[in-house]
């Protein structure tokens, strides 16, 4: 049997659902009995539905959260260095599952704000990409995805927001934001 190529795909954009997309990719690909990985890049220090999906949908599913939480929000104060650490581990992590040959699918949540912090370098994801076995299928999430990488992709969504609840003062909704 043919193994098919895998693709790079980017969800990017200042829109809801890059992460959701990824999981949707995840999910379907569990119908196959294909294997994912998500390594979280930013999240992490909080409990998020994906990750209680991934438990339920494991093995097929392995969630990595290696983020110490958004960087210069919120009332805990990390430094750029540990948000840095944790960067440079989650890029670690991905390179290793994604070489392991243990996954059909390989998802680097959130690696495109990574690159925007400052926290990796751009370089280091074209690496990656440089780097992926033919046959795995790798996906990249995150606002502000640099050209680049963009340009090294295979397919890329840009997810655009049009209106918001927090707009309106609504604030993150369980199962719907996190």
């Amino acid at each position: 049997m043919k193994k098919e190529l895998g693709i790079v795909i980017v969800y990017t954009g200042n829109g809801k659902g890059k992460t959701t997309a990824a999981m949707g990719i995840a999910f379907r690909a569990m119908g196959y009995g294909m294997k994912s990985a998500m390594i979280q890049f930013i999240k992490g220090a909080m409990c998020c539905g994906e990750l209680e999906s991934a438990t339920i949908a494991a093995p097929y599913i392995t969630l990595f959260p290696m983020g110490k939480g958004f960087v210069n929000i919120g009332k805990k104060k990390i430094s750029h260095e540990e948000h840095t650490k944790a960067a440079q581990d989650a890029l670690k992590l991905a390179r290793e599952k994604m070489l392991s040959g243990k996954y059909q699918i390989i998802i680097c949540d959130e690696i495109n704000n990574a690159v925007k912090l400052n926290l990796i370098n751009v370089q280091d994801v074209l690496n990656l990409i440089s780097s992926k076995p033919e046959h795995v299928h790798l996906i990249l999430t995150g606002r502000d995805g640099d050209k680049a990488i963009m340009d090294a992709a295979d397919l890329v969504t840009e997810m655009k927001e049009i209106k918001h609840p927090f707009q309106n003062g609504i604030t993150a909704i369980k199962g719907i934001d996190f």
